[in-house]
Formats: C-alpha cells, structure tokens, sequence
C-alpha cells in the first residue's frame, strides 16, 4: 500500500494534531478494530456491527486513520456502508509496540523533558539546560549508571531480532563472545538461547554488575553468562574471545572515540576472530525513533547522539585492518567484519 506524500501544510496540521491521533490508534488497538482491519478488506457496515458502533461516527473515526496513513479506503457506491477498508501490514504490531507496557516511547517519556518544552530557544542559547540530577553523561554515580542501563534494555528489540535473525551464521564455531557496553545483559541471556556452545560475558563498569547478575541468574543457563567489570576508556579490552560486539555503544562518541574503541577490538580480537557492530544507523526510519533523543539532549552538552551512516562503520573497520566485511539486513542492521588469520 502506498501513500501520496502530504504537503508541507498538511503535514504540519497533523503534527499539531498529534496528541488526537494517538488518541485515535490506541481507541483502535484498545477496541480491536486494528485486528478486523489488517487483513482486510472489511466492510464498514460489517464492522459497525461487529463492534456495536454507529456506522457513521466509524466512517469519521476511521477517516482519521486514513488520515495518518495506515488504512485505505474503497467506495464502490452512495452507500457509505459498503466503503471498505484495509489497515497497513504490521500496524497493529506496530501501535502495540508503542503504546504497550514495554513501549520504548513510554520509558522515554518518563525523562524530564518539559523542563525543555517550550523554552527551546532560550536551551539553544544555553540558558536551560539538564542538571546532572535530570540526566547526567556520561553517568556520574552507580544509581545513574544503573538506572541509565534498565532504560536502555527496553530498546533492544530490534537488536535481539537481528541477532537472532542470523544467529546461524553468527555463532558456528565461535566460543566466548565479549558484548562490550551490554547493559544489563538482556541481550547476551536472548544470544545464550541461540547458540548452546556458546559463553558470553558482559563487559561494562562495575555498577552494572549486579542488573546482569539478574538477568543471569534467570537466563536459560545461569553458568554461561558472565558479567567482566572495567572502563573502556581507562583499559584495554579484555582478551581471550573470539567475538566482540558494539551495540549502540559508539553512536554515543565521537569519532575519535568510536575509532580508538574498534582499535581496542582490534587489538583484543585473536586472528580469525569476528567484530560486530550494531547501531542507530542514520536513515528515515532511525531518524524518527530518534526523536525524543534529539529533542531531549538539546539541553546536555556532554552527550551527542551521533546517527552515522553505514558506510562511516564499513569504512572504519577496513582502515583499522578488518576483511570480511558485510552488513547483515534486519530491524536493525548488523555489521559483522574479521580480523585476518594471518
């Protein structure tokens, strides 16, 4: 299904009007009108009476999702009744991954962003900024350190679905894997499902160490996931594995630092072993998830979240003396490069 692209003064009406359509979509999800109208295509009267509405208000009701562009709508006479209509596919996954429990948009929306809200121009000019009480970066006590990696946890679904995506190719023959700036470990529990020989360990500052020992201890085999405490900046990385992963762990730097940290990986990584890489890659889809980030952090000055194209990455790992470099499709893309056997 495609959509004609709104002018810029439509698309600024249904910005204003944002609030109303999530309104909307969670009336839809809520109700169950999202399961009838994905497979489509559903008749309006049926649906009226299926959901015991008027026929009518559905038309209005559904007029505004047709609106923000996640149903099509066909007339086929004068009577509104037999209009029918089909959803986008996946929008019913989609509006649930947002407006459910786990939502990654909800856990954002818990930071305290109103301290910016409508005094952007004086935060440009750095006269409203976040205190470290607000939003400290890098993290500056154990508490916000922890509490900074639980939020992080809540994003990592499109990670886990690339890794399990390709977790054949990935893991055959590989033996300790090292997910350096893992969080809480929520990734390297799901990797531990995936790939039974496998040991991983989580490499972050010690802070950390009792969220992994959590999802450790609850992972499908508490005695292959490790938790290895230290400083990236202030260390080497730690030796003795043959794959080490950066997830969204280099966007948060600049370049630079994203260099000196494959370097690391470089230098720790034996030869034959594997690096992978998955970020906040910058493209439309990215750029919008993005967005609180974007707004949020124009009041921090320590911490710029850089979306980088793929190409920054690829290029990276071949000037550092990675070979086999290939960028794996998926939610997320995943980069994977080898440092040569010889």
């Amino acid at each position: 299904m495609s959509t004609p692209s709104l002018s810029p003064r439509a698309l600024m009406s249904l910005l204003f009007n944002a609030s109303k359509a999530m309104d909307v979509l969670e009336t839809a999800l809520t109700m169950g009108l999202l399961d009838a109208l994905e497979p489509g295509p559903v008749g309006l009267g049926d649906l009226a009476t299926r959901f015991d509405v008027r026929p009518l208000r559905l038309y209005k009701f559904l007029d505004c999702l047709e609106s923000v562009g996640v149903v099509e709508r066909e007339e086929k006479s004068d009577d509104i009744t037999e209009a029918s209509y089909r959803a986008v596919p996946g929008l019913r996954d989609a509006v649930w991954a947002v407006l459910g429990p786990g939502s990654i948009e909800r856990d954002r929306d818990q930071y305290p962003w109103r301290r910016l809200h409508g005094r952007l121009a004086e935060s440009l000019r750095g006269e409203v900024s976040m205190t470290d009480d607000d939003f400290a970066w890098p993290p500056k006590t154990d508490e916000q350190t922890a509490s900074f990696e639980q939020s992080m946890s809540v994003g990592l679904g499109p990670v886990v679905e690339v890794f399990g995506q390709h977790a054949d190719r990935l893991w055959s023959g590989r033996r300790r894997f090292l997910d350096v700036g893992g969080g809480d470990g929520t990734l390297a529990a799901r990797v531990l499902r995936d790939a039974p020989e496998l040991r991983v360990d989580v490499y972050n500052l010690p802070a950390v160490g009792p969220l992994v020992e959590q999802t450790r201890a609850a992972s499908v085999d508490p005695e292959r996931l490790g938790f290895v405490g230290g400083d990236f900046f202030a260390e080497p990385l730690p030796t003795g594995y043959d794959t080490i992963s950066f997830v969204r762990v280099l966007h948060d730097w600049p370049n630079d630092v994203a260099r000196m940290l494959v370097e690391k990986a470089y230098a720790a990584l034996p030869p034959g072993g594997m690096l992978l890489i998955c970020e906040e890659f910058r493209t439309p889809d990215r750029l919008a998830m993005q967005f609180f980030w974007s707004y949020f952090l124009i009041g921090v000055d320590s911490c710029v979240s850089r979306l980088r194209e793929v190409q920054f990455y690829t290029s990276l790992l071949t000037e550092t003396g990675f070979e086999r470099i290939d960028v794996l499709p998926g939610g997320w893309e995943l980069v994977v490069a080898h440092k040569p056997e010889r």
